[in-house]
C-alpha cells in the first residue's frame, strides 16, 4: 500500500505553533496549492489543504516561513475523528508532514492575502523570471562556445580516475 503526498504551494498564514503536554512541538498550516487548469472562465483555482508538521520540523517552520511563503511538503495523507462540543462526530483529513522544505528565503514572497489569484500572478512572475534566466544563459553559452577548447574537435578526453567527482 502506498499512501504519499507531495506538495509545493504558499502558507494562507503564519503556522500556528503549540507544544503537547509532553512538550512537543506540532504545527498546523494551511497550504494553498494552484489546480494544473484552468477553469470555464479562464481563471486558476487554488486548494487550500490542511497540514500538520511535527517536533523540529514544526519549529523551524514557525520561526522561518510566514503568510505567503512557498514551500514544499513531503507526507502522508491521515484521517481522524473526534466528538466536538454539541456531541457531533467531526472527521478531519489532513497531511501530516514528514518533511517541509522551504523554498524561497523568508521575506522573499511577493505577497500574501491575496487569494488564489495573487497566487496565480506569483506563478506568472516567476515563469517569466525563469525564461528570463533560461535566455540570458543561452546567450551566455553561445558567447561562451567561441572559446570552448573541445569544441568539434571529436577526440576522446584523458582524464585520471582521480580527477572524477563520484
Amino acid at each position: 500500500m502506498l499512501n504519499r503526498v507531495v506538495l509545493v504551494g504558499r502558507l494562507t498564514k503564519d503556522p500556528d505553533l503549540r507544544y503537547t503536554p509532553n512538550g512537543v512541538a506540532v504545527a498546523n498550516f494551511t497550504l494553498a496549492v494552484n489546480r494544473p487548469f484552468s477553469n470555464q472562465s479562464g481563471e486558476r483555482e487554488a486548494d487550500f489543504i490542511n497540514c500538520v508538521v511535527w517536533r523540529r520540523p514544526a519549529e523551524n517552520l514557525a520561526n522561518f516561513m510566514s503568510k505567503g511563503s512557498l514551500v514544499g511538503v513531503d507526507g502522508r495523507v491521515q484521517t481522524r475523528s473526534f466528538d466536538n462540543q454539541e456531541g457531533n462526530r467531526v472527521y478531519v483529513t489532513e497531511i501530516v508532514a514528514d518533511s517541509v522544505q522551504f523554498l524561497e528565503t523568508k521575506g522573499s514572497s511577493q505577497g500574501g492575502g491575496q487569494g488564489s489569484s495573487g497566487y496565480q500572478n506569483q506563478n506568472s512572475n516567476f515563469n517569466n523570471n525563469n525564461n528570463n534566466f533560461n535566455s540570458n544563459n543561452n546567450n551566455n553559452y553561445n558567447r561562451n562556445n567561441d572559446q570552448d577548447p573541445f569544441r568539434d574537435k571529436g577526440e576522446p578526453i584523458d582524464i585520471s580516475d582521480d580527477d572524477l567527482p563520484f
